[in-house]
């Protein structure tokens, strides 16, 4: 069943969403709105399919005889048109290198921290994230679950002397490399490999070292993926022994018995982070949207999420609840010293997103 959920959610919010982005793309539909035998509470819950497990939700349904109603988008522009055209949801599950587009758009406000029952457990790494908070203080967005983009290699086949982003352009593994198909995932690792620190905002002269970079790793990669289980399946067989990677590959792998590493790049592995904001166009009681928050937030929610979807969770204590070689299989064991060393994910902002697009697009029709 967990494996089902991973390959699900892969393809729902990391395969559609990203590559839709890449290609300047915005899938736009009604959000499906799943009312549970009970609607409980009210709630609204705008999320990404895949995130209606009751295990993340069982506070809740204590209290109020059911879940929240959940709502899917395919994609996180889809979701900011959809709340801006009139749809009325109490919470969206959105990423942090979007929160920027919901307060540009007035769509949300601010939480009430004092009714956060796990604010004091949240990761301090996880609450200081760009566009989270305003100058004021006013906090926007709640971090929910976590994960790690790097490099995953086969330790039987790879010699290493430093893990680093450089690893995907080395020239010794020509043929057995493989990169997401994903333009801005591109030109940061690009530009983390060349050194360059303000991979969001890439200057002129940049972007050309970086397409040089491109180029190079075009020349000699086995195939540019689009679904993970095209990289598990090619590692597993040695078709490739380097690939870009999300964290679960690497317990996938793992528990076939396939040698493999997940690097933690001395230049920082790249952390993502998605969680909670609260809609200004809501009707639900407040009272049972923070119910639901903190719901999501408990020690069991998180557990739910790590032992099912594989993710880091933002409470810390419930690590402690997680057997240590499942979060060990998973990457996540020492949640400190990954965030210590990551880069987390901002995105992209006018213009460089469109640059970004156009120079990996150049560089994969060979102009």
């Amino acid at each position: 069943m967990r494996k089902e959920i991973l390959q699900r959610t892969a393809l729902s919010r990391r395969q559609l969403a990203k590559t839709a982005a890449a290609a300047g793309l915005a899938l736009v539909t009604m959000p499906v709105v799943m009312k549970p035998a009970q609607s409980a509470g009210g709630v609204t819950y705008l999320t990404w399919s895949g995130y209606e497990l009751e295990g993340f939700h069982t506070p809740f349904i204590e209290k109020y005889g059911g879940p929240p109603d959940f709502a899917i988008f395919a994609n996180q522009e889809e979701a900011v048109q959809k709340v801006n055209g009139g749809f009325t949801p109490d919470l969206v599950h959105p990423c942090s290198e979007t929160v920027i587009r919901w307060r540009q758009a007035d769509l949300i406000q601010p939480f009430d921290l004092s009714k956060i029952d796990a604010w004091d457990d949240i990761w301090p790494d996880l609450k200081g994230l760009k566009n989270a908070s305003d100058d004021q203080g006013n906090v926007f967005f709640i971090p929910w679950e976590w994960g790690n983009s790097s490099i995953l290699y086969r330790t039987d086949m790879v010699d290493v002397e430093e893990e680093s982003w450089n690893m995907m352009f080395d020239e010794r593994y020509a043929g057995k490399i493989s990169m997401y198909n994903e333009a801005a995932a591109a030109v940061e690792i690009a530009a983390q490999a060349l050194g360059y620190t303000n991979i969001f905002t890439l200057d002129d002269t940049q972007l050309e070292e970086v397409k040089k970079m491109l180029v190079k790793q075009r020349e000699i990669s086995r195939f540019y993926w689009n679904s993970q289980s095209e990289v598990e399946q090619a590692m597993s067989s040695g078709e490739i022994v380097i690939a870009y990677a999300w964290n679960d590959a690497l317990l996938n792998l793992t528990e076939q018995g396939i040698p493999v590493k997940y690097a933690v790049p001395k230049e920082g592995i790249r952390t993502w982070v998605c969680g909670l904001v609260h809609t200004n166009v809501g009707t639900a009681d407040t009272q049972a949207v923070y119910d639901c928050i903190n719901s999501m937030l408990s020690v069991g929610s998180g557990v739910s999420l790590m032992t099912e979807f594989g993710y880091g969770h933002s409470n810390s204590k419930a690590f402690a609840e997680v057997d240590p070689a499942v979060l060990e299989s998973l990457g996540i064991a020492d949640p400190t010293k990954i965030m210590s060393t990551s880069i987390f994910l901002e995105g992209e902002e006018p213009p460089y997103d469109q640059l970004y697009i156009k120079i990996y697009e150049d560089v994969m029709a060979g102009l």
